[in-house]
């Protein structure tokens, strides 16, 4: 896997698990293999990166060990997903994500439940749904969460 492929799969993995902060993060020589093998392309800037960066790119670098290659593949097919998206279009997915991490835990579920749902669909009815989303107005998108919400009380 070429270094900048990897730096940013690593990154996304770090945006997405921000939770190794508070513990002592380890010194280059300390690390496994491994870990040293996945976080190459940070070696040079290891000693001056602080205990949280690096305990992050750490903590990415367990997940990626852990990943199946199915997994890994997903994981690298989203990288250049993410890659081909404007500076606008991040900004948003990067709101969008604060956002729903900011809802409290059943929300959130019950979020992920009906995205299964959706992605289950037949590709047809997803494009149909998404044009019908597209169309309506900020106010008819409204109601229409508000009826969403009600129903699923």
């Amino acid at each position: 896997m070429n270094s900048v492929l990897r730096i940013l799969l690593l990154t996304v993995c770090i945006v997405s698990h921000p939770a190794f902060a508070d513990t002592e993060s380890p010194d280059w020589d300390a690390l496994s293999e491994q870990q040293q093998q996945v976080l190459k392309p940070f070696k040079e800037q290891w000693p001056v990166l602080d205990n949280e960066r690096r305990q992050r790119l750490v903590g990415a670098a367990q997940r990626w060990e852990k990943m199946t290659p199915e997994q890994r593949k997903q994981m690298r097919k989203r990288l250049q997903r993410w890659q081909s998206l404007s500076a606008e279009e991040k900004t948003k997915l990067r709101e969008r994500f604060r956002r729903f991490r900011s809802l409290p835990p059943e929300e959130r579920k019950l979020l992920r439940q009906k995205f299964r749902r959706f992605q289950q669909l037949p590709p047809e009815r997803q494009e149909r749904l998404r044009e019908r989303w597209k169309n309506m107005s900020p106010e008819e998108r409204k109601a229409f969460r508000q009826r969403r919400l009600e129903r699923n009380k």
